[in-house]
């Protein structure tokens, strides 16, 4: 067979190169629509011991851990996959922020852009090679009767059928699927336009495959066509299909008595005496005679389903800008598109897997189609998205939203820095400091460096920054006042974090208040994780937004109310900063865990923006079932896809 080759295919010694292969366990963040009775059964399975029962999963991360990581659970048991990957252009990464009517474009963030767009810094040998990769895993997880659907256009889709062809053998490959999905463009260019997407469609094993047989729509023209006659009894339309074959030789000559008639045929029958029996019981008007005496039968339009479908699908239009499945995703693709090939490849309660789920148009038709799903996307943009999409679905099924956490950035740093515990946090830290454009200082435990005058903690990779670190910063930067190096000379810290404990912005401000220090707390970004990022020098922090919440308990009953939020206006396109006449415009979506236990986030409640309905509830009430101390969590979603959480202790009587 004919092998594609590439820079990176196989090391010095000539051996192929094997994907990244390491299986990380994954967090779960936050639960969707699950009733508090739903809850606590999940609560007593699990301390019952028992295989707790199934949730559809919504992961944030990088496919190239996502996948290793899913493959000890779900190893030849994944029945669908459809992916959409990026072609390899900027256009895949930026979605639409609105603000009140207005609609403006917003750039991907540099590690959605960076893990995709820079698979292209080595030309096509750099795509290619993390396109094996995935396509390695992903066959991995096919079950025995398993697809997959690889979603490409012009750019690749010709070297990424023989990578296809090696992993998955040229046996197993079932169509090359042509989408037309444009009209035509207007732009003037050289060459022919192109107006349509390639899927390659492959199964794992080509004979256990399932595939349900799939109808193309027919049009009211050609339907009168195809059933020129019309019923007079019932006023169905119909065609007239001949009983006498010669293909059935053993019965010429036999008779068949057919509503009161014995009629001899020198050709052959279709059906014995017994069928036709049985269908004219069933249909009284079902046989059509000839002038000359013969008898047919009738096949109605009603029943048609459609001239079974080619590999050239123009019946599915791109959605348009004004369509109201749109959600500002450039590359969004049409329900109708997803809905025919899920319904092609799998059947109700099968495991559908999309690892680049954008928007969440895969998880969303599985939802409404009744099978389990599994999305994954690298972008956080993408993953608020498809959560609020879900949602959206009426009695949409509990599902978690998860991401790799810490585990992700504990394998960066051992690969990043080595094993030795004392020099790997020295090269850590050295290595934030350097991407935040701090200066190191020396003896300190709890202050690293400086920057503008200001003091700088580097957090740990493992643990969120909690209020017991503020504390101890407090107490060292007391001492560090006017001494070292590079002395502060104003009481301010800069708190670098890549996970901050949910009351971050209120209890640990007013504790370092207490303690005379001026604090801000600022997020390191998950782009530092990314070699080609940190190379072209693409690495932003960002200060946390500040959400202010008041609570009001009547009895059993609490009111929550939004009341303001600061959102750092950095990450925001100046034009969008611009639009934002009032605080509550910068809130897209949010919602409220009304009995949070420390484990995951459980949504309870939310209110949302979409394109139709630009309202968000700012209020909402509960009532508890008995009296008690309960810890109220919100959570609100800017129309940047950031996230700010707040903890509230509650006394309900």
């Amino acid at each position: 067979m004919v092998e594609l080759t590439w820079d990176g295919k196989y090391d010095k010694d000539g051996k192929r190169a094997a994907p990244l292969r390491i299986a990380l366990p994954f967090q779960t963040v936050e639960t969707v629509n699950e009733s508090a009775q739903q809850r606590q059964r999940m609560l007593d399975i699990f301390a019952a011991g028992r295989d707790p029962e199934w949730r559809n999963r919504l992961i944030w991360g990088d496919k190239k851990y996502v996948l290793p990581s899913l493959l000890p659970e779900f190893a030849g048991k994944i029945d669908l996959i459809y992916i959409d990957p990026p072609f390899a252009t900027g256009q895949n990464f930026s979605y639409r922020a609105q603000v009140g009517d207005d609609e403006f474009i917003k750039e991907a963030n540099m590690i959605e852009e960076k893990a995709y767009r820079d698979t292209w810094g080595q030309g096509l040998d750099g795509y290619l090679s993390w396109f094996y990769d995935a396509v390695v895993n992903l066959h991995e997880l096919l079950a025995e009767r398993g697809s997959i659907f690889v979603h490409l256009d012009h750019h690749v889709s010709h070297s990424a059928k023989l990578i296809l062809d090696e992993v998955f053998g040229t046996d197993n490959f079932r169509n090359e699927i042509i989408w037309k999905r444009y009209a035509a463009h207007s732009l003037a260019q050289e060459g022919f336009d192109n107006v349509a997407d390639v899927i390659l469609f492959y199964s794992y094993n080509q004979k256990e495959a399932i595939f349900n047989k799939v109808y193309g729509e027919t049009d009211n023209e050609t339907l009168v066509k195809r059933f020129p006659y019309v019923e007079d009894e019932t006023g169905r339309r119909f065609q007239h299909i001949a009983l006498e074959q010669s293909s059935n030789r053993s019965s010429a000559g036999e008779f068949r008595s057919i509503q009161g008639r014995d009629v001899v045929s020198k050709l052959g029958w279709r059906w014995s005496q017994e069928t036709f029996d049985q269908r004219i019981s069933e249909n009284p008007y079902l046989i059509y005679w000839t002038k000359s005496g013969r008898p047919r039968y009738k096949k109605y339009a009603d029943e048609y389903e459609g001239s079974p479908l080619g590999n050239v699908w123009t019946d599915i239009g791109y959605l348009s800008s004004g369509d109201s499945e749109r959600l500002g995703y450039d590359t969004q693709k049409p329900e109708t598109l997803l809905s025919r090939i899920i319904r092609a490849s799998s059947n109700e309660g099968d495991l559908v897997l999309d690892c680049f789920c954008g928007s969440g148009t895969t998880a969303a038709v599985a939802e409404k189609l009744n099978r389990r799903w599994i999305a994954c996307d690298l972008g956080r943009f993408a993953i608020h998205t498809a959560r609020k999409r879900l949602l959206g679905i009426e009695n949409v099924r509990p599902f978690v939203v998860q991401n790799l956490g810490k585990y992700e950035r504990q394998v960066w740093q051992q690969a990043e820095f080595g094993d030795n515990m004392g020099s790997v946090l020295r090269a850590y830290r050295q290595f934030i400091l350097d991407l935040y454009h701090a200066e190191t200082v020396a003896g300190y435990g709890w202050l690293h460096g400086v920057k503008s005058r200001r003091m700088v903690h580097v957090g740990s990779v493992d643990s969120p920054i909690a209020l017991n670190d503020v504390q101890q910063i407090a107490i060292e930067f007391k001492r560090a006042l006017g001494a070292g190096k590079n002395p502060s000379r104003v009481a301010g810290v800069d708190v670098l974090g890549w996970d901050f404990a949910l009351d971050i912005n209120e209890t640990m401000r007013q504790a370092a208040a207490e303690a005379g220090l001026q604090v801000r707390f600022v997020r390191i970004p998950r782009e530092a994780l990314e070699k080609k990022a940190v190379e072209q020098g693409d690495i932003q922090f960002f200060e946390l937004a500040a959400l202010s919440v008041d609570t009001g308990v009547q009895g059993r009953e609490i009111s929550i109310e939004l009341t303001d939020f600061m959102a750092p206006p950095d990450d925001a396109p100046a034009d969008v900063v611009k639009a934002v006449g009032h605080w509550s415009e910068w809130i897209d979506y949010w919602a409220v865990d009304f009995d949070y236990r420390g484990d995951a986030f459980h949504n309870q409640w939310q209110s949302y923006r979409t394109r139709k309905d630009r309202a968000l509830l700012l209020r909402v009430s509960h009532a508890y079932p008995k009296a008690g101390d309960y810890v109220v969590l919100v959570k609100v979603i800017d129309i940047l896809g950031n996230d700010t959480t707040k903890a509230i202790q509650v006394k309900v009587m």
